[in-house]
């Protein structure tokens, strides 16, 4: 998601937000999370997503994700609280205080992954990865994907399961379990990770500039259908994926001081 992304900064709207507060709020569907919504619009001023300052969702990092889709181009910051499980792009809950916690909040710019898939029937399609955009077997069969690089070549035959590209923050999620590494917020760079590679075995993939162009050929590709996936959105029986960083698309989160995102990709590196 960055995601190539921007180190953490305090909240340079402070002033603004301490004097005129529109928020809105927005809830996933979970059990329970329609009376937290209306508790809190009731105890704070709501407003329509379309007339916010500052959006706060309810839900857990799947929720968050469909939030930053939603408001992309809206230039709205994200405020959220997590109703979900791992939380991971979230703060925690607790429905006091909230106008203070928005004002002392750190802000991470994040930038996505752009993903323009061409499918084996020749329609390109475009979408946004903020965590990653992976390449999927769509069958019991092995994919076989050539990976260049800037218009070279690297890998003229990878045979494996999938391959994904991940941002910094989402480097701890899918990637991490594919065994790829942990990027620091700011840190400029990309990770291309391959998903149970068969061969070439000794590969475990590699650490890319941000400014790197990535495409991802999919050989046999009527033989071995191969899905693509940024994010939420899936494209199957593709042909070829390219993948870079949008420069020009970008995402404002907010997060308490004490718990901030490059703190927490941070810390995800000492968990046993």
């Amino acid at each position: 998601m960055a995601f190539a992304g921007i180190p953490t900064r305090p909240l340079d709207f402070h002033k603004t937000v301490r004097h005129l507060m529109k928020i809105a709020f927005v809830s996933s569907n979970a059990p329970g999370n329609d009376d937290v919504l209306r508790s809190l619009q009731d105890r704070y001023d709501s407003v329509d997503p379309a007339d916010a300052q500052v959006i706060v969702a309810l839900g857990g990092d799947g929720f968050m994700l469909e939030t930053i889709h939603r408001n992309l181009g809206h230039n709205v910051p994200i405020y959220g609280m997590n109703r979900g499980t791992v939380g991971f792009l979230l703060n925690g809950f607790d429905e006091d205080n909230l106008l203070e916690r928005i004002q002392h909040a750190h802000q991470a710019k994040l930038r996505p992954l752009r993903m323009r898939v061409t499918t084996d029937s020749g329609v390109q399609q475009d979408a946004h990865g903020f965590n990653e955009v992976s390449l999927l077997r769509q069958t019991r069969q092995a994919a076989n994907l050539e990976v260049a690089i800037d218009g070279k070549v690297r890998i003229e035959r990878l045979i494996c399961d999938g391959c994904l590209v991940a941002t910094p923050a989402g480097s701890t999620a899918y990637n991490l379990s594919a065994h790829g590494p942990i990027l620091p917020i700011g840190s400029g760079v990309l990770a291309l990770t391959p998903i149970s590679a068969f061969r070439p075995r000794r590969w475990r993939g590699a650490v890319l500039p941000q400014d790197a162009q990535i495409t991802l050929t999919v050989l046999d590709h009527f033989k071995r259908p191969v899905s693509a996936v940024a994010d939420a959105h899936e494209v199957r029986n593709v042909a070829a994926v390219q993948v870079c960083v949008d420069e020009e698309t970008e995402v404002t989160l907010l997060f308490d001081p004490d718990h901030n995102l490059d703190e927490r990709i941070l810390n995800e590196q000492f968990i046993p």
